[in-house]
């Protein structure tokens, strides 16, 4: 479960992040979503600790993402957005070298590797370097990357930007997979058509605070909008100034 509590991130005069809270729960699928710059990215580097707030806290199964920072990193898996690999090693080198880094025991690592590789369809590419990889491709090695520990909880920045019809639909096969596993899934996105075909619960943030947090069909009740871009664009006009 990922628990924020009234967080706030500035930098400098720029307020990013102005109070925000919510819960992702176990066995969900919550999307976070708001126009450019509302603060979705800010947020979700606060969870997967490359930055710390200002005030506010934040835990990954009840470790605090400041005070318990590796504890809370061994519990999640995160796709930032625009996620690099290392152009020079291969994607599967890429994959066992995270690996490592999460501390799985070295005799495991080649086969924790391999059943990533089976599971996200990558195989074909596995043993090549990934400099010149497709979106797609990046995409999916950085995934891998991602979840090669079996962490409780995974965080996706607009996983879907960028990929193919077919590498979208094998990504929400995954997304939906994880779900039925238990875990918590944590999602940006803008692509609505996403939102509402996965998500359980959604976060819409404008302005660095939370316009509306309720399921989807909540949210159009709540903004009196049948269509789901409808209602986001009316929960923004809740907050932003005009």
């Amino acid at each position: 479960m990922i628990h924020v509590d009234n967080i706030h991130k500035s930098f400098g005069d720029v307020r990013a992040v102005r109070g925000v809270s919510f819960e992702a729960p176990d066995g969900k699928i919550t999307g976070l979503l708001g126009p450019n710059g509302a603060g979705k990215s800010t947020t979700l580097r606060v969870l997967y600790t490359v930055l710390k707030p200002d005030e506010g806290k934040a835990s990954i199964d009840g470790q605090d993402v400041v005070e318990q920072s590796l504890e809370a990193r061994r519990r999640t898996g995160a796709l930032p957005h625009g996620a690099g690999l290392y152009p020079h090693l291969t994607a599967r080198e890429n994959i066992a070298y995270y690996a490592t880094l999460c501390g799985l025991p070295r005799d495991t690592v080649d086969e924790k590797v391999d059943s990533i590789i089976d599971l996200l369809e990558i195989r074909e590419f596995a043993d090549r370097r990934t400099k010149g990889f497709s979106q797609g491709q990046r995409t999916k090695v950085a995934l891998a990357r991602s979840l090669v520990h079996d962490p409780q909880n995974v965080i996706l920045d607009e996983p879907s930007n960028g990929l193919d019809v077919m590498a979208t639909r094998s990504l929400r096969d995954l997304i939906l997979k994880l779900k039925d596993a238990g875990r918590c899934v944590l999602f940006s996105s803008h692509v609505m058509q996403e939102v509402a075909a996965l998500c359980d619960d959604i976060v819409i943030i404008a302005a660095g605070q939370v316009a509306i947090d309720d399921s989807a069909d909540g949210i159009r009740e709540r903004t009196g909008c049948d269509d789901l871009e409808d209602a986001f664009v009316e929960a923004i006009r809740m907050v932003e100034p005009e």
